[in-house]
């Protein structure tokens, strides 16, 4: 996992600047497979459950799905997550220092920064996503029950449908 996000980190920033960079998309693939390993072992949680709704009636794709949530669902886990997201953080940057507050808000903004760079759009309503499809998709995202039992913290239907309001626009 520590290799996959390191790889992972280090070369989407190539890969977005420079799409025909080899070096760096071999980096990438190398490190997505490392990721996939991981989730054998440690299973997906809430991203995975509030993309699959996103999928399923609109037709983006898993990993834009994935994006569009992953800001959100990094903040509503924090609470519960603070020492992993710092220990994170360190990871992927070995020289950030701080307590868990800081190094957790350092980790949110970092994965948020590469979505902004990514060109992804990253709201709902940019994506002709209707309003009123918010609560029948955090309605949708309580059926993962399997995924969101691995989520660090626990996650209702008002905490999906806020996490989705909070991209929409």
């Amino acid at each position: 996992a520590k290799q996959a996000l390191r790889l992972l980190n280090a070369n989407l920033p190539r890969v977005l600047q420079d799409g025909y960079d080899l070096d760096a998309r071999q980096n990438m693939l190398v490190g997505s497979m490392l990721a996939g390993q991981a989730f054998a072992n440690a299973p997906v949680a809430a991203v995975h459950a509030l993309a699959y709704p996103l999928g399923g009636h609109f037709h983006l794709s898993h990993g834009h799905s994935n994006a569009l949530v992953l800001t959100e669902v990094l903040k509503f886990n924090a609470p519960a997550a603070k020492q992993l997201y710092a220990e994170l953080m360190t990871w992927l940057d070995p020289y950030s220092k701080g307590c868990h507050d800081g190094l957790t808000d350092l980790f949110i903004d970092h994965f948020n920064n590469h979505l902004m760079q990514s060109g992804l759009t990253l709201k709902l309503n940019q994506l002709n996503i209707p309003e009123d499809m918010l609560q029948v998709m955090a309605e949708d995202a309580m059926q993962q029950s399997r995924l969101l039992q691995n989520n660090p913290r626990e996650l209702k239907v008002e905490d999906a449908y806020q996490i989705y309001q909070a991209i929409y626009a």
